[in-house]
């Protein structure tokens, strides 16, 4: 069977679509994106989903990329692969966060070709808040958290 089923493998869970998240982005894809085989790289994703979540902290006020006493730190990574990117798609990512600890976040990113609906790549990564001095683990604040509690999935 073709689909998993009977022997022994796990059925491959269906891709998210653009409404499963709270919050969507906008980004470009470069030259430099795909490799030999036409197709973006399975690194660019990384960079991506950092991007698109970072640039997210950035304008909502919660990094300081210079002056910042708390960063985020990615302890974990993860990526799940639907279909192709390449230049010169124009991409969207879908943000949500599926877990707010103590001190950690748990952001789910799904990277969206042109106006599909249906995701090309699905990761994940975790951040854990951190004093920037001495890198160890800081409690996120009630208003870093409320502003988290907005993108709950």
């Amino acid at each position: 069977m073709s689909n998993g089923e009977g022997d022994g493998r796990a059925k491959r869970a269906a891709p998210k679509r653009r409404s499963d998240f709270p919050l969507l982005r906008t980004l470009t894809t470069r030259w430099s994106d795909n490799d030999v085989y036409g197709h973006m790289n399975n690194v660019v994703h990384y960079s991506l989903f950092d991007s698109a979540v970072n640039g997210w902290l950035i304008e909502t006020g919660l990094l300081d990329l210079k002056g910042g006493e708390e960063i985020g730190l990615v302890v974990e990574t993860g990526c799940r692969y639907h279909g192709e990117l390449a230049f010169p798609d124009p991409v969207t990512a879908g943000i949500g966060i599926s877990r707010l600890g103590r001190s950690s976040v748990r952001y789910e990113i799904a990277l969206f070709r042109g106006a599909a609906e249906s995701a090309a790549a699905e990761g994940f990564f975790v951040h854990v808040n951190v004093d920037r001095a001495t890198r160890r683990p800081v409690a996120i604040g009630p208003d870093r958290r409320a502003k988290f509690e907005e993108i709950l999935l």
